[in-house]
């Protein structure tokens, strides 16, 4: 058995980050698995197709360490195959039919997430924005076509520069964006209303991890009494932060922030390319999902509502880290 070709294109393209936004990648990793189970042509034994299903998502969950919306939509598909029986063919319907609920529940999460966050953002406002959320931009969008957005300041987002991604959909939705660097943040603060950003993972007490530069916009925010909210679904909360585990920050290439000649010419020095930051849940004003708007606290009440099947295996001693070996027990 091995991994199909799509699944290794899906997986390559989240690892480089040609796909990128925790939402698109949670998206892509539950259809890569749709795609894994319809590719599957081994012998028709449903132990061998769960074994192959766990390789393929085993792959998907190496790709990147910090967005937790990734092991979520893993995790996601592969209880629908445990709590499914039958014959292989019947497995294989299981996986399709979950990957494809996953993604229409993720877009109409979206749905209800921009009419919540537009509803919080008052009339004449200055936002700014951090990266690139589709969560976050479909709140503001929301917001401006209600009248509500007079600008968006929106930060390049160094070194890959999603920020440009937003300020491009902002623009194709005639929202006015002027965009700024990250360093420019605390100058213009005195002039913003609120503060409109994504999460890659949201912790059981509240807080954000969210790329690199968000600690920093929410303590300049704090500081000039200016309200900060984060859009986010769900599927974004952390089960294992309940249990104690700490959210893994990634660290990319430095390439990505100084030329490869460089770090040859100046090799003593070290060069670190954190992609996430921490934002403590007091700097944060409230979490805007699609089950509603929620201060930081009460993340642990969707962490149960969402992730209780987690939750009762961990109670039954089951589970000390989520393991799709443990998934897929009889």
């Amino acid at each position: 058995m091995k991994i199909p070709d799509e699944v290794k294109i899906i997986g390559e393209d989240i690892r480089s980050m040609k796909i990128r936004g925790a939402g698109k990648i949670a998206r892509a990793a539950a259809k890569a698995l749709g795609l894994a189970a319809q590719k599957y042509s081994g012998p028709n034994n449903p132990e061998v197709f769960k074994k192959y299903m766990t390789m393929n998502a085993e792959y998907l969950l190496s790709t990147r360490p910090t967005a937790v919306s990734l092991p979520n939509a893993v995790f996601y598909v592969m209880n629908a195959l445990e709590k499914a029986s039958g014959n292989v063919d019947e497995l294989r319907s299981a996986v399709i039919e979950a990957s494809q609920r996953f993604i229409n529940e993720s877009l109409e999460a979206l749905k209800k997430i921009s009419e919540y966050g537009a509803n919080r953002i008052k009339d004449n406002s200055i936002v700014l924005t951090h990266c690139h959320s589709t969560a976050s931009v479909s709140v503001i969008i929301r917001a401006y076509e209600q009248g509500k957005i007079r600008k968006v300041y929106s930060t390049e987002t160094r070194p890959l520069y999603q920020g440009r991604i937003t300020t491009r959909q902002l623009l194709e939705h005639n929202v006015p964006v002027e965009q700024i660097p990250d360093s420019a943040v605390r100058y213009i603060m005195h002039e913003v209303d609120q503060v409109v950003i994504g999460a890659d993972t949201i912790a059981s007490n509240g807080a954000v991890v969210n790329k690199i530069g968000t600690s920093q916009i929410a303590l300049a925010a704090h500081e000039a009494r200016v309200r900060v909210f984060v859009a986010a679904e769900s599927y974004k909360f952390s089960p294992m932060t309940l249990i104690g585990e700490l959210v893994p920050i990634e660290f990319r290439d430095p390439t990505e922030i100084v030329p490869r000649e460089w770090i040859e010419k100046h090799h003593n020095v070290e060069v670190l390319n954190p992609v996430f930051d921490v934002t403590p849940p007091e700097y944060i004003d409230a979490i805007i999902t699609e089950h509603g708007v929620i201060p930081p606290q009460a993340a642990i009440f969707i962490l149960l509502e969402k992730m209780g099947w987690v939750l009762e295996k961990i109670k039954l001693g089951r589970l000390e880290k989520i393991r799709l070996e443990d998934l897929l027990e009889e």
